[in-house]
């Protein structure tokens, strides 16, 4: 059984979480797109010039580049019994050049796991977080200080970051479902989806989403 999986949900999802656990169970490298142009960029290879020249100057960095990091990156050594990709592919047009990438090697994708959680709780959690510049983070429902607005470890007083606020929560969100929705539908299509739910537990999202791998 291949474990070529693609990791999808939105912001707050506990995604990378999710995305570390699984690829440790399966022995596949967990692949994010910034740590595949980092990576990348470390190497100095051609492709990771060019992806630099667009971080550099502050840009996003266009498809074809992306791309031809996904395709080297699928070449080494790690990535031959299986990868999980997190934060990519982001729209159909790189699902598309993805399919084609693994085409060619004579491989396909096995799952797409769509990790849901209703919108309020994601507002929630991630509107609750609260840091302290000491490094400690906290939750205002889920693990709040001992007195409210300031740090238990360090006595400082605690911020919200700017993109943590409510309105910028569901902009985000609404940003994730428009580029998004048309993902889950592209691979609902090719049956390839399997939707876990996200709202419990993190040890009761790893165990769905290993049942829904079987």
């Amino acid at each position: 059984m291949g474990h070529r999986i693609i990791l999808l949900g939105p912001p707050g999802a506990g995604k990378g979480t999710q995305a570390k656990v699984i690829a440790g169970k399966l022995g596949i490298p967990h692949i994010s797109t910034g740590d595949m142009l980092r990576s990348a960029v470390a190497r100095g290879t051609e492709v990771g010039k060019k992806a630099q020249s667009y971080m550099n100057a502050g840009l996003l960095v266009p498809d074809e580049v992306v791309l031809g990091v996904v395709r080297e990156r699928l070449t080494q050594p790690d990535a031959a019994a299986g990868f999980l990709f997190d934060g990519f592919p982001r729209t159909v047009e790189q699902a598309d050049a993805l399919g084609v990438i693994l085409e060619q090697g004579g491989r396909h994708l096995d799952n797409v796991i769509n990790i849901d959680v209703p919108e309020e709780d994601l507002v929630l959690r991630i509107s609750g977080r609260r840091m302290c510049k000491c490094g400690a983070s906290y939750h205002v429902k889920y693990s709040p200080p001992k007195i409210a607005g300031i740090c238990d470890a360090c006595g400082g007083e605690l911020y919200q970051r700017a993109d943590d606020t409510e309105a910028t929560v569901r902009e985000r969100l609404a940003v994730y479902k428009k580029e998004t929705k048309p993902l889950i539908d592209y691979y609902s299509r090719k049956g390839l989806v399997r939707t876990v739910d996200g709202g419990v537990g993190i040890d009761q999202v790893t165990a769905a989403i290993m049942a829904a791998l079987e």
